[in-house]
């Protein structure tokens, strides 16, 4: 049985060869969809949230999406935490930083 990043790698990479073999730009699909070209990356990575209104669009300039796909797009995307990300100075610091005291 594939874990959840398995899972959600197997999505990401069947939504990008969706927009590979519709052989559009990020940049163009947002021209046609009305949104960002950094929100339909998030999208396209499942890094975002689908609205529905949004799917509509998205479909339309992307007929290869699958109801498969469309459906795991409006599903809250995964979220990681990596343990070694915490062990970076410039994150655990973060916190004691003074943009952090409230005055």
């Amino acid at each position: 049985m594939a874990t959840p990043s398995e899972y959600t790698l197997s999505v990401v990479e069947r939504l990008q060869e969706a927009k590979k073999s519709a052989n559009k730009s990020y940049s163009q699909i947002a021209a046609e969809t009305g949104l960002t070209n950094v929100y339909v990356a998030q999208l396209l990575r499942r890094q975002a949230h689908l609205k529905p209104d949004t799917a509509q669009k998205l479909r339309a300039s992307l007929p290869q999406l699958t109801d498969d796909l469309i459906e795991q797009m409006m599903k809250p995307p995964f979220r990681s935490f990596d343990p070694d990300l915490v062990q970076e100075p410039a994150i655990y610091r973060f916190p004691s930083s003074p943009f952090s005291v409230i005055a």
